[in-house]
């Protein structure tokens, strides 16, 4: 199945390789012209750390369809970064995003948390119109070494929308080098998924460069329109919602036992 209602549950060992809250709003352009001093001070005490970058946009075509296409490169965007001190905890500011993502992902409640001081702080020194984008992603990586799963096949740990043909009998597991899912879809009348799945080999960290075989869950919710800055948290709540049923609906009773 693809969506589950199973009572939502916390894992001891959850997959999350990175999690990622972003909200998009109409260009600001002081925010490119200036440092954010302002914003830094009402954040400082959590995310102490400060670095700037000047980020190259893609290059546009213009012209197509006429004898003169030319190639525009648009004028660079600064992004500031705000971290933790411990660098888990990032905040990402443009002129035309604010974005929240950790590498340790403790449970919503906590990230959401993260999330409460930087929003509200941008609202009230920036004053956006609304937010054009309101977008959640979970980046999932599932590790059989980590789990005390070697050996256990993908079939047996996600479900068979995911797996596809490698739940056929005649495909061994270790003779595909490579298959993935890609699926976006509708979950209600306001917002979308983006699905990706399938298995990746990666560098293990800190073993001699050594690579693992894991299957990689990433989901990107999001939801469109002109969303007022006071529902910003509400959508960003009924995101998480669907993000729940959508990866209880990946996983197996195994994989949630070896989750803990």
């Amino acid at each position: 199945m693809l969506f589950s209602d199973r009572p939502r549950a916390h894992y001891q060992n959850p997959p999350v390789h990175e999690a990622i809250c972003q909200l998009r709003f109409p260009t600001i352009l002081s925010i490119n012209q200036k440092e954010p001093a302002e914003f830094q001070e009402d954040i400082r005490e959590v995310f102490p750390q400060y670095a700037r970058r000047q980020d190259m946009p893609a290059p546009k075509l213009t012209g197509l369809g006429t004898p003169n296409v030319q190639v525009e490169t648009p004028p660079p965007v600064t992004n500031y970064h705000f971290l933790s001190a411990d660098g888990v905890w990032k905040i990402n500011l443009t002129r035309d995003f604010i974005a929240l993502s950790t590498l340790r992902y403790p449970g919503w409640e906590e990230f959401a948390h993260h999330l409460d001081r930087p929003l509200a702080a941008f609202i009230r020194l920036y004053h956006p119109a609304y937010f054009q984008r309101v977008g959640l992603r979970y980046r999932n990586f599932v590790s059989r070494t980590r789990l005390g799963l070697q050996g256990t096949p993908w079939t047996k740990l996600i479900s068979a929308p995911y797996t596809g043909p490698l739940g056929e009998t005649d495909v061994a597991e270790d003779r595909v080098s490579q298959y993935g899912l890609d699926l976006t879809m509708q979950l209600d009348s306001s917002c979308k998924v983006k699905i990706h799945a399938g298995p990746e080999r990666l560098k293990n960290a800190g073993q001699n460069g050594d690579t693992e075989m894991r299957f990689g869950l990433d989901l990107d919710l999001f939801m469109g329109g002109n969303v007022p800055c006071t529902l910003a948290a509400a959508a960003l709540e009924t995101l998480h919602g669907h993000a729940d049923r959508v990866f209880e609906g990946a996983i197996t009773d195994t994989l949630r036992d070896a989750m803990q």
